[in-house]
């Protein structure tokens, strides 16, 4: 009588003998991202104690590739994508894309509807990676992302986690910037407008202006939120007149256009009363009353090398983190010598 021959091991035994979830196992037998060196080793380890061998036919299915991407937001707001700032971004990716056979969907994923259509999207597998932004806190997307073996580029550094792969601006140098202007142009009482406070750049942008302010010597009198939006902008420019200021930084556009509304409502004269200085270098810097110092980030190009990025990631490259230079641009609401009175 013949012996029967051997049974193979299966996946859900190569997870058994490493203690992980099968998930895992498959994500490290598949070369995936975004799994842990220990939990990789284990998986590994498991796989030669049971000479494990991947089927090709299930290892042919996890790589195919169908020919999209993902841009995923983490917000609610419809009209977000029509916003500027994540326009030119949105541009830059299609621009980067543009000589791949890549199609972009563009997602909005903050709602649960929205959470579920994401999760069902990346677990049947219809894009080949995605691009995250927007992200706060300890998002779900980014948890989401995790269990599936795709690649995943961020925009923008979350403030939970470590990403393999993200492209950001330096944020931190460029609120440093707009805080050694204020203090080399003679301004005393600086306050500033934030973000989110679970947002990465909106924590990096107060970091890097208190760094700045402390390094000239001077204090900040006052923070309030602004949501990235001109209206929260307005409101929070509302707040601070409390504190008298003769300078404020605005970590968007948005919400210095919102603070030059207030200011002007207020009577009070921009730059001769309260210098202003925001974050972005939109274009519509250019044209406000008067035009807007801000802080220059290539919005663009962050989009651009975010999808250059995830295409590389695709094509089973291991692209490096990538932080983008920001530099001020000086204009007349806040200027470069001392305003007289």
């Amino acid at each position: 009588m013949e012996p029967s021959p051997k049974r193979m091991p299966t996946l859900d035994e190569v997870a058994a003998r490493a203690g992980v979830s099968r998930t895992a196992a498959s994500r490290v037998i598949n070369n995936a991202p975004h799994v842990s060196r220990a939990k990789r080793e284990a998986v590994q380890r498991a796989v030669r104690e049971l000479s494990f061998v991947p089927n090709p036919a299930a290892q042919a299915l996890a790589t195919r590739k169908v020919g999209a991407v993902v841009l995923a937001l983490s917000s609610d707001e419809p009209g977000l994508f029509a916003d500027p700032f994540f326009a030119e971004v949105v541009v830059g990716v299609s621009a980067a894309l543009e000589p791949t056979e890549l199609e972009l969907v563009l997602l909005l994923a903050n709602t649960p509807r929205g959470r579920e259509r994401f999760e069902r999207l990346l677990r049947s597998r219809r894009a080949d990676g995605v691009m995250l932004m927007a992200l706060r806190g300890d998002d779900p997307l980014g948890r989401l992302c995790e269990e599936v073996a795709l690649p995943v580029v961020f925009g923008g550094r979350p403030l939970s986690g470590e990403p393999t792969w993200y492209v950001d601006a330096d944020n931190r140098g460029g609120a440093r910037l707009a805080a050694e202007h204020f203090a080399r142009t003679g301004r005393r009482r600086p306050v500033m407008i934030t973000g989110q406070v679970d947002a990465g750049a909106s924590v990096a942008r107060e970091q890097g202006f208190t760094d700045g302010l402390t390094l000239s010597g001077l204090s900040l009198l006052g923070v309030e939120p602004g949501q990235f939006t001109e209206d929260g902008g307005a409101g929070a420019m509302e707040r601070l007149l409390r504190a008298r200021p003769d300078a404020v930084f605005a970590a968007s556009d948005a919400m210095a256009i919102g603070a030059l509304r207030t200011l002007r409502e207020r009577g009070l004269r921009v730059p001769e009363d309260v210098a202003v200085i925001g974050f972005d270098d939109l274009a519509s810097a250019r044209h406000t009353s008067p035009p807007l110092t801000t802080v220059h980030q290539p919005v663009r190009a962050l989009g651009q090398e975010m999808a250059r990025m995830l295409v590389s990631a695709i094509e089973g490259h291991r692209p490096s983190p990538l932080i983008l230079p920001t530099r001020l641009t000086v204009r007349e609401s806040a200027p470069d010598l001392p305003t007289p009175a």
